[in-house]
């Protein structure tokens, strides 16, 4: 945020100890935190009153709001911004959290599927919070695309990849399509695809899509521009599948009845796999953890949520998927951090000594 450099310029030590003393002392307790209470832990001795002036400037500049007259203060979104960019220590790794971690390698890391479910149910458990993992997509070229109708609302796309990888994918096709319509579709695709990984096919067929779409076939086209039948039926191969695990550790964590049912929403949406690719976009913004908080992504804003999301890589350093933790805007950033920013590597590491 641009912003937080001028907040903290202006901002001298004692405002600085208040602030931080009041984030910390939320992000542990979520209760609002009163002057009274720090005056106990400043580490010079200032009044009551001296606290309360110090919190209204910090309040005046949006750093902190109170929920109720008389009660003490809690961080805004911008707050708690400029406490993650500016003050937040990161801890080290604790031995449980990373014994816990390692061992869900187990004795199968050859099952991939397998070992990031693992990985999901740990990463929730190490942190009380939910838990996402995103898993990597196959990237070996197509060699070859096929359409097999199903029924009137249902079709079957078979790609086979250059390595002899195979893949079925159920999907809903645009109304009025026959079987003939769909071998010209393949055709099409197929005149173009070859040697090709999905990504490319999606970002090299863009343009053509934009200068011919009156020409390509209307199946073709929308396949190209969904991801290929990126949209499967439960239980079929997807060439991205999200895990979320520790959902009720989040539910749990919030009472008011509407909070309850935004968060239920959030997890609605990614259970039905909807922007997963925003998800993994997310991570592409530079190497390491990221942390949104609340509205800072649509994709967390309704919830009031946090995300703290880090991608992993192949062998050629690059993001193939992603891990990351959910939880109340007052997670503790400070342990969640390093907890994903491990994860990440174990992942990264697995994947890249499999290649």
């Amino acid at each position: 945020m641009t912003q937080t450099p001028d907040l903290l310029d202006q901002m001298n030590d004692r405002s600085r100890e208040v602030f931080r003393r009041v984030v910390e002392g939320y992000l542990e307790s979520g209760e609002p935190i009163g002057s009274r209470t720090l005056t106990r832990t400043l580490s010079e001795k200032v009044s009551a009153a001296t606290i309360r002036n110090v919190m209204q400037d910090l309040e005046y500049l949006g750093l902190l709001d109170s929920p109720h007259v008389s009660a003490g203060r809690i961080p805004t979104q911008l707050g708690l911004r400029l406490f993650v960019d500016g003050l937040l220590e990161v801890r080290d790794l604790g031995d449980d959290d990373r014994h816990r971690l390692d061992a869900t390698l187990g004795s199968n890391t050859d099952d991939v599927a397998g070992f990031l479910d693992r990985v999901g149910a740990a990463l929730s458990g190490v942190t009380q919070g939910a838990s996402l993992v995103l898993s990597p997509k196959h990237e070996a070229p197509v060699r070859h695309i096929e359409f097999v109708s199903l029924a009137a609302d249902r079709a079957l796309v078979v790609l086979v990849f250059s390595d002899g990888h195979v893949e079925n994918r159920v999907f809903t096709p645009p109304p009025g399509q026959t079987p003939s319509s769909m071998r010209e579709a393949a055709n099409f695709l197929n005149a173009l695809i070859e040697g090709k990984t999905l990504s490319e096919i999606r970002g090299e067929m863009g343009e053509a899509i934009a200068m011919r779409r009156r020409e390509i076939d209307t199946l073709a086209r929308e396949l190209v521009e969904q991801g290929l039948a990126a949209w499967t039926e439960e239980g079929g191969q997807a060439p991205e599948r999200l895990i979320v695990r520790g959902r009720a550790n989040l539910l749990s964590e919030e009472g008011q009845a509407e909070e309850l049912e935004r968060i239920r929403e959030l997890f609605d949406d990614l259970e039905r796999k909807r922007d997963i690719a925003e998800f993994l976009d997310l991570t592409r913004e530079g190497d390491g953890v990221r942390i949104f908080i609340g509205s800072e992504n649509k994709l967390f804003s309704l919830s009031g949520s946090s995300l703290v999301v880090s991608p992993y890589m192949n062998a050629d350093r690059k993001i193939i998927g992603a891990v990351g933790v959910i939880g109340p805007t007052r997670l503790n950033y400070g342990r969640i951090v390093p907890i994903v920013d491990y994860t990440a590597q174990l992942v990264g590491k697995l994947i890249s000594d499999r290649s």
